[in-house]
């Protein structure tokens, strides 16, 4: 298996399952309902904040992997619609989960050399570097989500 190939799998497990953690983001939602979403735990962010932010920057990179550019700043990451209905809640769930699939493809597409060239600009660093950030970035949510959601079920 290729290095793109096992990002693009690595990828894939956090949202879909199959890694050695044994949790993904997909079974995790999957009892989640927009109430609890939107629930606030003492000062942290909501279950919903923290999808929407996660996918904040898959979208963005989808979209540079897409062949377009890099257009994201981390001030808004954070700045998610109202949620004010199941719809909403599962609208947000859905595009995740979709735009994962996508990018995750898309991965696997690159070519190899790709990976050690500059992202979009040298500032950002290596293809590998955001990738692999993003995988880590989406693994470090994911247990905030884990415990945020076990805290509200035990309240």
């Amino acid at each position: 298996m290729t290095t793109v190939q096992q990002m693009a799998k690595h990828f894939r497990d956090v949202h879909f399952g199959g890694n050695w953690t044994a949790v993904n983001l997909k079974d995790v939602l999957s009892d989640v309902d927009w109430q609890m979403a939107t629930t606030q735990v003492n000062r942290l962010n909501t279950i919903a904040v923290l999808v929407f932010h996660v996918n904040y920057y898959v979208d963005a990179v989808l979209k540079v992997l897409q062949g377009g550019p890099l257009q994201a700043s981390d001030r808004y990451s954070f700045d998610l619609p109202p949620i004010t209905s199941e719809e909403d809640w599962q609208r947000l769930v859905n595009k995740t989960l979709v735009q994962a699939e996508t990018f995750a493809g898309l991965i696997d597409r690159l070519d190899e050399k790709q990976l050690s060239e500059d992202f979009t600009d040298g500032k950002y660093g290596t293809w590998y570097r955001n990738l692999t950030g993003i995988i880590e970035h989406t693994h470090y949510h994911l247990g905030q989500i884990t415990l945020i959601k076990k805290m509200i079920k035990e309240a």
